[in-house]
């Protein structure tokens, strides 16, 4: 029955029965890989097209996406700076708590906060002597920078720089402050407004404290990495208020590198705010040896000379 199906006469030799049934297995054997090799030289040409296409799609995405807010967490050392005087009532509030429920406080007034710079202890001297002619301690308006990005091959970020700093008077007229017992540094990154030689810095306690931060790191987003993201210390000049941009330099496989400004959530160039102490408010409260003493009124109690 098997010759028949085969059409092989079934009378013929076993031999020849044999060879007939090897012939046809390799006859077989040769169509499927045939079929195989084609539909293999067939697939080359579509996953080429394919990945190109990813490519090109890859490549008409936004780099990456950049979101800014403020550190709401209260840092060891704090002030908070309003628009107006506390009135009789708010300052009686402010001085039967403590430090934790007045910074509560102070912000739902509106007031803007501000922490204590990181205390670069190992930063190198040419960078520290840079402030020497500033004197005082230094307080930071702190943001948090987050960057994201939806790109399949990595991202990554080596420069940055400001661009479009404008400075006017603060017009800040109650500063409350409470002092720092000792120093405290935090991890990210510092610069001042205008920006010092080799800023941003990095500020965190281990090696390359005070050095240019992007001169030995960078931020990588992309190709499946994590959000990339960074605590910033901004210093304005005292009695200053500032605006500015960033412009960051960054390199993928689409690019050797590109500077590109950074933009907000609507598209527009992405505008921060720097606040710092005003320099003759008119009401500044301290929390020293005496619980929230009114240095505008006591100027020679303790510690009202530290701000």
């Amino acid at each position: 029955m098997t010759s028949e199906v085969l059409g092989m006469d079934p009378g013929a030799s076993r031999r020849r029965k044999i060879r007939w049934l090897s012939v046809t297995a390799v006859l077989g054997a040769l169509g499927v890989l045939g079929a195989t090799l084609w539909d293999h030289y067939m697939i080359q040409p579509n996953v080429a097209r394919e990945n190109e296409s990813n490519k090109k799609y890859d490549a008409a995405q936004q780099p990456f996406t950049v979101s800014v807010r403020p550190d709401e967490d209260e840092p060891e050392a704090w002030a908070v700076v309003l628009d107006r005087e506390l009135t009789a009532a708010e300052a009686r509030r402010l001085a039967a708590g403590d430090r934790s429920a007045a910074f509560a406080y102070l912000k739902r007034l509106g007031g803007h906060p501000l922490a204590h710079a990181s205390f670069l202890e190992n930063a190198p001297e040419r960078y520290m002597r840079q402030g020497s002619s500033s004197g005082g301690m230094e307080l930071s308006d702190t943001f948090k920078m987050n960057v994201l990005s939806t790109r399949s091959h990595t991202v990554v970020i080596n420069d940055w720089k400001v661009t479009g700093l404008t400075c006017r008077k603060s017009t800040a007229k109650t500063v409350v402050f409470h002092p720092l017992q000792g120093g405290v540094t935090y991890q990210g990154i510092r610069l001042h407004l205008p920006p010092w030689a080799g800023e941003p810095v990095l500020t965190d306690d281990t090696e390359g404290q005070g050095e240019p931060y992007f001169a030995t790191r960078y931020i990588e987003v992309g190709g499946g990495q994590p959000s990339g993201g960074l605590r910033v210390e901004a210093i304005a000049p005292r009695g200053q208020s500032c605006e500015w941009g960033i412009e960051v330099h960054y390199s993928d496989v689409h690019q050797p590198g590109r500077w590109v400004r950074l933009k907000d959530g609507n598209g527009k160039p992405l505008r921060i705010r720097t606040e710092s102490v005003p320099a003759n408010p008119r009401q500044k409260w301290v929390f020293g040896a005496v619980p929230w003493t009114p240095c505008h009124r006591k100027p020679e109690e303790s510690m009202c000379d530290m701000l």
